[in-house]
């Protein structure tokens, strides 16, 4: 009986439930992710643009700044466009290679962002406690080696992950109760053993991320040892507004990642799932949208930069204007 149960196959289609136990509120929850997906988009792209159209903003931190934007772009609209579609038109079909595809390049360029902000890190942790070298160790050739390699690291920890999806063999139910494509979501529908993905899995996690925390967590102690050595108050306060931004993007990115996963794999019963599939949808939206707000408020020279451009932006519009109306006048 169990065999003829759980006859093995690979389905042509997922169907995805969205926020599990909430679907009658999907309207209403669509609303602050479809408001803060818009937040997203603008506020990285007009980061992203300010950063590539500044020539005095082509500097190592702002460097990597600019790559923690793409992959926030990358990252949200990954997954958001998709988690809208079910909460507005009730899509929530999605076939078996664009699942995969989903969770490949969620999982990828969660893992390379991780590896950037190790960057962002090294870069603070340069400038403070070896300023004298800054400028010869952060050449632009190294930071898009550091960059590079986060990249192909993501791209080897994550492609066995699709493998072991691909090798398994799934069972008649389609639902994922998710938003979007997981790695354990879909892993979960197989009518086979997935202890090597959940071991994989906690481990690729452990190995990379874990290790990323690690070094940003020695990088920023080697920080505040050198802030607090510094002879003036005012150099002290300096450090660490400039160190206080990424501290925040650190908090946005790790906290709510680490919970969601520890929660889901051994919170059991204690945690609502609702409130599993909410946080995990929160996380790949939050970071993103706060991200340039971060940078954009705290960072003196990207403010300047931005009122800068768009005054310059603006007068351009009004003297047009008035060009205009005077040959009209004549």
């Amino acid at each position: 009986m169990a065999d003829v149960n759980h006859t093995a196959f690979r389905p042509g289609t997922f169907l995805l439930v969205g926020i599990p136990g909430l679907e009658k509120f999907h309207l209403w929850i669509s609303l602050p992710f479809f408001s803060m997906y818009i937040f997203a988009l603008l506020g990285n792209l007009v980061l992203l643009f300010t950063i590539v159209r500044e020539q005095s903003l082509h500097k190592p931190m702002y460097l990597f700044l600019s790559a923690l934007t793409v992959a926030d772009l990358l990252l949200s609209t990954t997954t958001v466009p998709r988690m809208l579609a079910i909460f507005w038109f009730r899509v929530r079909d999605i076939s078996f290679g664009a699942c995969l595809a989903q969770m490949f390049l969620g999982h990828f360029i969660f893992i390379a962002e991780s590896g950037i902000l190790v960057g962002m890190a090294f870069d603070r942790y340069v400038a403070i406690c070896n300023p004298l070298r800054y400028v010869t160790l952060l050449t632009h050739s190294v930071i898009w080696r550091i960059e590079l390699a986060a990249v192909v690291r993501s791209f080897c920890i994550v492609l066995p992950a699709l493998f072991l999806l691909l090798r398994l063999s799934y069972c008649r139910n389609r639902v994922i109760p998710h938003s979007y494509c997981e790695h354990m979501g879909v892993a979960r529908l197989a009518c086979t053993s997935i202890k090597v993905n959940i071991v994989y899995g906690l481990t690729a996690i452990l190995l990379s991320l874990g290790i990323d925390v690690v070094l940003i967590a020695v990088s920023y102690g080697l920080i505040l040892r050198a802030v607090f050595q510094l002879p003036s108050a005012g150099a002290r306060r300096k450090a660490m507004s400039t160190c206080g931004s990424h501290l925040c993007i650190i908090l946005l990115f790790y906290v709510p990642a680490f919970f969601s996963f520890f929660t889901h794999r051994f919170g059991g019963h204690s945690i609502p799932r609702h409130v599993h599939i909410l946080l995990a949808c929160l996380y790949v939206v939050v970071p993103p949208m706060l991200n340039p707000v971060i940078y954009g408020m705290n960072n003196k020279q990207i403010h300047e930069t931005l009122r800068i451009l768009f005054c310059l932006k603006s007068s351009k519009g009004n003297r047009r204007t008035s060009q205009v109306k005077v040959s009209s006048l004549i």
